[in-house]
């Protein structure tokens, strides 16, 4: 007979087993704290966010997850570069000039297998992997969270009480929901349709591995060009949610349009053959009023999620977790899980963010890398720092000024993403992710 809320406990539980997740998980295990983590799925399973950028390397460092790395078949990643409108390549962006360092290299992830290495490691750290769990709720008492309730695969019920709740389970956004803190960005609206092409162009030597961001004819939006280590390459198109979604066809139609009017990407596609059907998202930039609570702690894509724009996605899940993970040890040591001690980090996280987030907004803008470079060479180091993730200090802020020295004069300033989203626009946004049937990847 399966037993019922019989009552376990640990130090802390993680909810959700991605990126952030198993970062926050790994680094509380470290110091012998015991974490139980619970993931509804059987990993591994599909999740897009496939590139990362340098600035991962220091919590995968702390993660103990470097050899597993250089050991595993990922596409190293040297540089980004970016075409624009007219079709003209920019030179690379090699992170490694800017900062002659190890780091400097870094991957095209699969991320079934990434999030699956990321887990792995996790239990083998100490922390106490449950797959095939759904969280059904956080337990609360005197607006302190307490533990969790879960449904195991058999179907059986039990609560499992903790010191700490970290919720790291991705856009279901569970505790953001629930006390109705997600801040729909008021300027970035986008939404992605995407698939997989096997064959497709690959540029020579080192440059095989770097992510090509290219400007869609219309500079309505742009696509991602992401190589793979199964002879895939991630493909995909962004664009405002309106122009995508709005009275086009299927996600089918629209790709193929996307793709056909943007001729440095045809070329590219033409030579390979579709691997797998049409993805779509849409609705995806938030954050939260809040990073913590009595209790409680949001990471990664259940604190935010940016815009796929300069692969920060999987930067700022392990980054959120790490900074949370340091802030929940701390809080255990002193006996204090108050909103404030988990939550201390929060500050310094959403400048980080934000540095990010000014680059995306000035490229949907019309910012051009070729001109700023052109125009203040000294600065090209700087701002390759914010693209390789180097978000979290103050000096990087050296470049805003000179950006703003280039806009034309009717151009206003980026509103900030705590603005919010007009109540009428709020109202009808629903985070959604389209997957195609049949084989994923």
């Amino acid at each position: 007979m399966h037993s019922n809320n019989v009552t376990k406990s640990a130090d802390v539980i993680v909810v959700g087993g991605g990126p952030a997740g198993s970062t926050v998980s790994t680094l509380i295990a470290q110091h012998g704290y015991r974490v139980k983590l619970y993931e509804r799925e059987r990993f591994p399973r599909f999740h897009i966010g496939e590139s990362l950028i340098p600035e991962t390397y220091w919590v995968l460092e702390r993660l103990k997850m470097i050899d597993k790395m250089k050991a595993s078949a990922f596409v190293k990643k040297y540089s980004v570069q970016f075409i624009n409108a007219s079709g003209k390549l920019s030179a690379p962006f090699y992170f490694w000039d800017n900062k002659p360092h190890e780091c400097s290299q870094t991957w095209q992830v699969i991320r079934s297998e990434f999030d699956l290495l990321m887990l792995q490691n996790a239990q083998e750290q100490g922390a106490e992997v449950h797959q095939a769990t759904r969280v059904l709720d956080v337990l609360f008492e005197d607006n302190q969270a307490v533990g969790v309730r879960i449904q195991k695969e058999d179907g059986s019920k039990e609560e499992v009480r903790a010191k700490v709740v970290v919720d790291a389970s991705g856009q279901s956004t569970m505790l953001q929901n629930r006390f109705k803190l997600r801040l729909w960005d008021p300027v970035l609206n986008k939404g992605a349709i995407w698939t997989y092409w096997q064959g497709a162009y690959r540029a020579p030597g080192q440059d095989g591995g770097a992510t090509l961001v290219v400007q869609t004819t219309n500079k309505k939006g742009w696509f991602w060009y992401i190589p793979q280590h199964d002879d895939t390459i991630s493909v995909g198109v962004v664009a405002p949610f309106d122009y995508l979604f709005k009275g086009r066809g299927s996600h089918e139609q629209t790709y193929d349009e996307e793709v056909e009017a943007c001729p440095a990407i045809k070329e590219r596609v033409s030579i390979g053959r579709r691997a797998t059907g049409y993805f779509a998202t849409k609705d995806y930039s938030y954050r939260s009023k809040a990073v913590a609570g009595d209790g409680w702690v949001l990471v990664g894509d259940a604190f935010g999620f940016l815009d796929p724009l300069y692969s920060s996605g999987v930067l700022l899940a392990l980054k959120s977790g790490e900074l949370a993970a340091d802030a929940i040890v701390a809080g255990l040591a002193n006996g204090d899980v108050s909103a404030a001690q988990l939550g201390r980090w929060g500050d310094k996280f959403n400048r980080g963010v934000d540095r990010m987030r000014r680059l995306v907004c000035e490229y949907y803008d019309g910012f051009s890398f070729g001109t700023f470079v052109k125009t203040f060479p000294h600065l090209k180091g700087l701002v390759t720092d914010l693209l390789i993730g180097d978000l979290f200090t103050e000096r990087v802020d050296a470049v805003w000024q000179p950006m703003e020295s280039l806009y034309p004069p009717e151009k206003k300033g980026i509103p900030a993403w705590s603005a919010e989203a007009p109540p009428e626009i709020a109202a009808n946004k629903v985070n959604e992710l389209y997957l195609p049937s049949g084989q994923l990847r």
